[in-house]
């Protein structure tokens, strides 16, 4: 269900958005010893998939930002847990096949004058020919998904990562 590069998609997004999205959830967790072992067991266990995680360490905590392949199943997890965290969305782009793609996508969303607040690639590649990709949060979602999509890029949901 991926934009761009021809695909069709079926229906936009699960959530009723006009744009596709990829849901990540921002674990905190406390600076110690084992927590983060302690998060991933809680998914390994499961058939939910780590597809992307990332750790931002604070003075008091850790921000554990995670995209599972299962969102749904991720959020009961976490609840299950008695976690504390949060929701937010994502663009996930195709790396393109070219000597510099991050560059191709920096320039781009420059060009639209869109920020990137941060980044990270997936841990997985993605479909069936495994393609590599960059997690994104930005400034303009909906500006960014046109922007890329209009520029050939392709865009990833949910769906992809999950089939």
């Amino acid at each position: 269900m991926s934009f761009g590069d021809g695909a069709v998609l079926d229906d936009l997004t699960a959530r009723g958005r006009d744009w596709p999205s990829v849901r990540q959830y921002n674990v905190f967790l406390a600076n110690r010893m084992g927590a983060l072992l302690d998060l991933v067991r809680r998914f390994e266990t499961t058939d939910v998939k780590l597809v992307a995680l990332t750790v931002v360490e604070t003075a008091d905590c850790a921000i554990i930002r995670l995209v599972p392949s299962n969102p749904e199943r991720a959020y009961e997890i976490l609840k299950h847990a008695k976690l504390p965290f949060t929701e937010s969305d994502l663009l996930v782009v195709k790396l393109p096949d070219n000597d510099q793609p991050l560059l191709s996508i920096c320039k781009a969303l420059l060009a639209a004058e869109i920020n990137i607040h941060y980044a990270y690639p997936l841990m997985i590649g993605i479909g069936p020919l495994g393609h590599t990709a960059l997690a994104m949060h930005v400034e303009d979602h909906e500006t960014a998904v046109n922007t890329l999509t209009t520029q050939g890029f392709t865009i990833f949901t949910e769906d992809d990562l999950n089939g």
